[in-house]
């Protein structure tokens, strides 16, 4: 069942998502080379505990860890290690927050030093398109009109929008109805209604887009070996608009 949250309801979820913003600001200035993605998961799970929230996805169907960390080809769902970023890697960490029972949902994707310009640009095209996909997430619309403004976007430049892992709705729970694809039609699917809260996150690959998964049964990656990005934010639908709740400062530039 999809739910309406109430203004009371968004402006907890939105608290909890400018604690994820302010934690994703955090972590980029600790990514670089050497560093590893199971110090950047203790990173987070510790500014969880000063800041009196907790990792939703930990222990989400037996996940253990506060973070996925998903590497290079790995799209996303990859387990936090120890072994150490290279220069030139790219990044995605992905978490959910709960503060005082208020979810908010934010991947981003980071440079490990200096990129490839393949990757810049790969980064650089993902990050628009979720800006695009979350211009059309307005009363009114539809949920084909927010993946036709990505794949509309993406395709034409030569990447591809992954299938197989959607946006959704969130609150209370982690996962909710509707599913987000960040592909389709415009004019199809659900009809978007005001307060409704979803998540927009195109998954997007330099190469082709089907996925598999890893033998821990979590970690999908590339079936060629390509390059694949993410961003993702928590919005609320409202009468003025989408309402960006993990906003890090620079939605305007874009929206």
């Amino acid at each position: 069942m999809i739910t309406l949250k109430s203004k009371r309801e968004q402006r907890m979820m939105h608290e909890a998502g400018k604690l994820l913003a302010a934690c994703h600001k955090q972590l980029s200035k600790q990514i670089k080379p050497g560093v590893t993605t199971a110090e950047l998961d203790h990173f987070v799970e510790d500014y969880l505990k000063k800041n009196g929230a907790t990792p939703e996805q930990k222990g989400y169907n037996g996940y253990k860890y506060a973070t996925c960390a998903s590497i290079n080809d790995e799209i996303c769902h990859g387990f936090p290690r120890s072994s150490p970023l290279q220069d030139g890697d790219i990044v995605t960490i992905d978490s959910v927050f709960n503060l005082n029972g208020a979810l908010a949902d934010s991947a981003w994707t980071y440079a490990v030093g200096t990129p490839s310009p393949e990757a810049q640009a790969l980064m650089d095209v993902t990050y628009r398109a979720l800006y695009e996909g979350i211009k059309q997430a307005k009363v009114g619309n539809r949920i084909g009109d927010i993946g036709h403004a990505i794949q509309s976007y993406v395709e034409p430049k030569g990447y591809t929008v992954v299938r197989d892992f959607t946006g959704h709705g969130i609150g209370p729970t982690l996962h909710e109805p509707p599913q987000i694809l960040h592909y389709g039609s415009p004019g199809k699917g659900l009809r978007l209604k005001e307060g409704m809260v979803i998540t927009i996150e195109p998954m997007i690959n330099i190469g082709e887009y089907p996925s598999k998964l890893d033998s821990n049964g979590w970690t999908a990656r590339t079936v060629d070996g390509s390059l694949s990005a993410q961003y993702e934010h928590t919005l609320v639908i409202t009468a003025d608009g989408p309402l960006i709740l993990t906003d890090q400062g620079d939605a305007h530039l874009y929206m």
